[in-house]
């Protein structure tokens, strides 16, 4: 199983570049404060760990636009970047940047570390003052919330964690 990263980069005012990384490769997105990619990303994350089986994510970058999408068997969460050209185009157009398959635990730890990481570094009144909007506290507890209810429910029927550990 190879490892996986998501880091989430403020930029100039309203602009950040989250970039995603596995062994296997890595790609990079824009987004824009115009829409709320980081809200989006962290809900789509939760609902896959809450046993959603198909999810998406959206971010703006002006004007291309970059979707993440979430495919969950079992365990396992496929995940696919696409680049289209803007927000009108269909999903089915794009052209995948990234893609890697990876547990549902893992893909919720490093979002979680994303934005657990731009907290500690920068807090949330530098957060909303360079991004132009509150930092994503609830779609983040709500992201915790879930992993807290999975890794229960996971020790309930006596299997062993994603992660072997």
């Amino acid at each position: 199983m190879s490892s996986l990263g998501i880091t989430w980069t403020l930029g100039s005012h309203g602009w950040a570049s989250v970039k995603v990384t596995d062994d296997h490769g890595e790609a990079e997105a824009i987004a824009s404060y115009i829409t709320g990619a980081p809200e989006e990303f962290l809900y789509a994350v939760a609902r896959l760990v809450l046993g959603e089986e198909d999810t998406r994510a959206e971010m703006e970058g002006e004007p291309q636009v970059y979707r993440w999408f979430f495919r969950r068997d079992r365990s396992m969460v496929d995940v696919r970047l696409v680049l289209a050209d803007d927000a009108k185009a269909p999903d089915s157009s794009g052209v995948v940047l990234w893609s890697g398959r990876h547990t549902v635990t893992a893909l919720a730890r490093a979002a979680i570390r994303a934005f657990d990481r731009i907290h500690y570094e920068q807090g949330e009144e530098a957060y909303e003052s360079q991004w132009g909007r509150p930092f994503p506290r609830a779609e983040l507890e709500a992201l915790r919330i879930a992993m807290r209810s999975h890794q229960r429910a996971t020790a309930a029927n006596g299997t062993v964690t994603e992660t072997g550990r």
